[in-house]
C-alpha cells in the first residue's frame, strides 16, 4: 500500500509554501498508510555548514546541553534547533564526520535521520496529520521535498522503519513496493563499505543508489541501473541536493501520477494528492511509464 508525494519547485516564489503544500499532499494519502509518516525538506544550503538531523526516543534527556557537549567534543561552534523528537544540528562543513563520531559517544541512543548541506528528515509513528503537526512541517520552506505515509507490511511499525531513508549526504528515498533481492544487495553493499541500520528493503534501495552515485553515476544513471539490479516491484521517488527523480519497475503495478507546470513538478501515488496545487487545472498530468527514469535538477 503506502502513499508517496513529492514536489520540486521551479518557481522560487513558492519556496516559503513548500512545507504547507507537501503537508496537504501527505495528509491526503493517509488512508494509503496510517501507521507512520515522514517528510524530507531541502532548504537553507550553506557552503560553510552542514546539517545533521537526529531523532531521540527520550528528547528531554538526549537534547539537554547537546549543542554545548558537541561543541566541546569537536572544538567548533554548534547550533541546535529542537523539533519534538528531532533536532537539527548545524556544524562546520569540515567537521561532519567528527561530529557524527562524537554523537555516538555522547548520546549513543540518538538515531541519525539525515546528513547534508540542505536536507532535513522528520519521521515518526502516527497519522500523517499528527506527524506533520508535531514538526510544524507546514511552516517549512525549501526548494523541493518528498513525503511518505506507511502501511507496514514487511517489518514492525517503528520510527526507524518509516520513510524517507537517507544513506548518503543530501540523498533520500521513499518507496512503494517490495524488493525481493534486498538481502543479497545488503551483503554486497556492506562489502563495499555502505551499511544499513534497519531490515527495511527501502533502506537497501536508498543505499544502492548512494553506492552508484558514490562511484560516479548521476542520479539519472543510478536510477537506470536500478532497473537491472533490483528485483521486485517498486516506485521510487528520490531527492538529492539539487535534484528530484522518479522511477517505476518494468511491471509498474503500483499507482503513480505526475504533474508539471512552469512553477513545479509534483508526484503523488494518486491524483487526489495533487488537486490542491496551484495551477493544477492547466498542468500537464501523466502516469509515469514503466522502466522509465524521470529527473529534474536545479
Amino acid at each position: 500500500m503506502c502513499g508517496i508525494v513529492g514536489l520540486f519547485l521551479k518557481d522560487k516564489s513558492l519556496e516559503p509554501k513548500l512545507g504547507a503544500m507537501l503537508t496537504d499532499m501527505l495528509i491526503t494519502m493517509t488512508d494509503r498508510g496510517p501507521d507512520s509518516a515522514g517528510i524530507a525538506i531541502y532548504s537553507g544550503a550553506n557552503d560553510k555548514a552542514a546539517k545533521i538531523t537526529v531523532q531521540s526516543a527520550n528528547p528531554e534527556k538526549d537534547f539537554a546541553n547537546l549543542d554545548a557537549d558537541l561543541k566541546d567534543a569537536i572544538g567548533k561552534p554548534v547550533l541546535m534547533l529542537v523539533k519534538s523528537t528531532h533536532a537539527v544540528l548545524e556544524v562546520p562543513a569540515d567537521q561532519v564526520e567528527a561530529a557524527r563520531s562524537a554523537l555516538g559517544q555522547l548520546r549513543p541512543a540518538l538515531k541519525v535521520m539525515s546528513v547534508g548541506d540542505s536536507l532535513e528528515i522528520y519521521k515518526e509513528v502516527g497519522l500523517p496529520k499528527d506527524v506533520a503537526k508535531r514538526f510544524d512541517v507546514s511552516k517549512m520552506h525549501g526548494s523541493h521535498g518528498i513525503g511518505h505515509t506507511r502501511m507496514a507490511t514487511e517489518s514492525a511499525v517503528t520510527t526507524m522503519g518509516a520513510h524517507p531513508f537517507s544513506t548518503g549526504p543530501d540523498q533520500c528515498l521513499v518507496h512503494n513496493g517490495s524488493l525481493s533481492n534486498h538481502n543479497s544487495l545488503r551483503r554486497m553493499l556492506a562489502h563495499e563499505g555502505i551499511f544499513t541500520e534497519t531490515m527495511n528493503d527501502t533502506e537497501v534501495g536508498a543505499a544502492y543508489l548512494t553506492w552508484r552515485m558514490k562511484n560516479g553515476a548521476t542520479l539519472g544513471e543510478a536510477l537506470e541501473s536500478s532497473l537491472e539490479d533490483l528485483d521486485g516491484f517498486f516506485t521510487f521517488v528520490v531527492g538529492t541536493h539539487d535534484g528530484f527523480g522518479v522511477v517505476r519497475d518494468p511491471i509498474a503495478c503500483k499507482p503513480a501520477v505526475m504533474a508539471e507546470t512552469d512553477q513545479y513538478v509534483a508526484f503523488g501515488s494518486e491524483y487526489r494528492a495533487l488537486v490542491s496545487l496551484p495551477g493544477i487545472e492547466t498542468a500537464r498530468v501523466w502516469e509515469p511509464e514503466p522502466a522509465t527514469v524521470y529527473f529534474w535538477n536545479h
